[in-house]
């Protein structure tokens, strides 16, 4: 399967960059981790989540400190079920505390990313694991980047059975309550989704970005989309394109790719703010 994108791209991408095997794999991850956190973007940008997210972005740190005591060399399940576990905390502390949410998970959030320093430092064994902070897209494997795709796939079913309900509950609960819609439990799922998603990515995107490449397409969307299928569109290719920008730009500049696309993913946002400021003001 992959010698056949492999073939592909030399026929399509007749550049210098196009010739690298690893440029390669980093194309294809682009093209599977664009629209699967632009998907999930529009939602966290909608429920108000992109404090979640980051907090769930940045306990992964104690998802590698708790996968470095049991011994594991790869992490990466580890993480993933600490995130759902935290994602699952989060979401009942939600529903059954009066506290604001916003402190439950600034609390939850300081706890785990010192937490997870502390363990990884002693002993001054950190730096090891400075690359999750970072990621590196460059060093992905065609075994990573099939994990991408079925993760991708995942999230496409789970939109096309689900979204109705995620949608109408990010509305309104009231009115998701009356169609017999159980918001906790809807809740619980969607927390748990990003929580996945947000971990499997992590050490390619890294700790510090991570969340503003989840946040910022679907921002950006959102400045100028006028429902909700264009907003999900615009998202997507947002994303999509910030992406293959990032990735071909870090190449020639020797930058880190996941920031540069960052970097390209907030000029789209800036540029579509702008363009809804003009349309507001001029109405």
């Amino acid at each position: 399967m992959m010698a056949i994108w492999y073939n592909m791209v030399d026929y399509v991408l007749p550049f210098a960059w196009a010739h690298h095997i690893f440029m390669k794999n980093a194309l294809l991850a682009v093209l599977l981790v664009g629209p699967m956190f632009a998907i999930i973007g529009t939602m966290v940008v909608s429920n108000r989540m992109a404090f979640f997210s980051d907090t769930i972005g940045h306990s992964a740190l104690t998802g590698i400190a708790i996968g470095v005591i049991l011994g594991y060399q790869d992490p990466l399940w580890i993480m993933t079920f600490f995130s759902i576990f935290l994602a699952i905390v989060v979401s009942i502390l939600k529903s059954v505390s009066s506290v604001s949410t916003d402190t439950i998970i600034g609390v939850v959030s300081a706890t785990m990313v010192s937490l997870g320093i502390v363990i990884l430092s002693r002993g001054g064994g950190f730096n090891k694991f400075s690359r999750f902070l970072i990621g590196d897209l460059l060093s992905i494997t065609p075994r990573e980047v099939l994990l991408l795709a079925l993760t991708l796939g995942g999230v496409i079913l789970l939109w096309f059975i689900m979204f109705n309900k995620f949608l109408m509950v990010s509305i309104n609960h009231s009115l998701a309550l009356s169609r017999g819609i159980p918001i906790r439990l809807i809740e619980i799922l969607f927390c748990i989704a990003t929580a996945v998603i947000i971990t499997i990515s992590i050490q390619w995107v890294g700790v510090l970005i991570i969340n503003s490449l989840l946040i910022l397409p679907a921002a950006a969307a959102r400045n100028i989309a006028e429902n909700m299928r264009q907003y999900h569109i615009i998202a997507i290719l947002i994303s999509i394109i910030s992406g293959i920008a990032g990735l071909i730009s870090s190449y020639y500049l020797s930058t880190a790719t996941g920031a540069t696309i960052v970097l390209f993913a907030a000029m789209f946002y800036i540029g579509t703010f702008l363009q809804k400021f003009r349309l507001f003001k001029f109405r």
